[in-house]
């Protein structure tokens, strides 16, 4: 982890104002998405957030893995699990939610999966100066490492059965 002056901290009350900033711009562009699809693990909260408050109800998840630590990264990102079922969404309004954009190579990845006919907006609360995919919607703009309250404290450490997981 970066040094604390390095560090952006954002919490929950941050969360509210970045989310209702998103989903009213959205509003304001007379451009409501027909589906949400939240980039798992940050983007689900944006996922979420943004569709409660368009009150959306096609809310889906992509899990890629492209982080392993604070400023670490595998060479490129990678998709986890089962790749999503997403051939629905030709001809609609896709939203991409994602905490942070950041060097945009997840997002890139992301945009890659959906259908090319596929109307494609990315809102996150992060963009950051340097990222390769810019963003439709960002709240903030940052150079620094975001500290976001679903991160601040390390995970839990569970032994059962001989097995450790996170």
């Amino acid at each position: 982890m970066p040094p604390e002056s390095e560090l952006e901290t954002f919490d929950y009350s941050d969360f509210g104002v970045g989310i209702r900033y998103l989903a009213q711009t959205l509003v304001d562009d007379n451009w409501i998405p027909d589906a949400i699809l939240g980039v798992v693990r940050g983007g689900l909260f944006v996922a979420a957030g943004i569709a409660y408050a368009l009150d959306i109800k096609d809310v889906r998840h992509v899990n890629v893995e492209f982080y392993t630590d604070a400023g670490e990264t595998l060479p490129q990102p990678i998709l986890i699990g089962q790749e999503p079922y997403l051939a629905d969404l030709s001809g609609k309004r896709v939203l991409v939610a994602d905490d942070v954009a950041d060097t945009g190579a997840t997002l890139h990845f992301v945009r890659q999966l959906l259908p090319a006919d596929a109307e494609v907006r990315v809102a996150v609360l992060y963009s950051k100066p340097a990222t390769t995919y810019k963003p439709e919607l960002a709240w903030r703009s940052t150079d620094r490492w975001i500290r976001f309250p679903w991160i601040q404290v390390p995970p839990l450490r569970v032994e059962s059965a001989g097995r450790s997981s996170v």
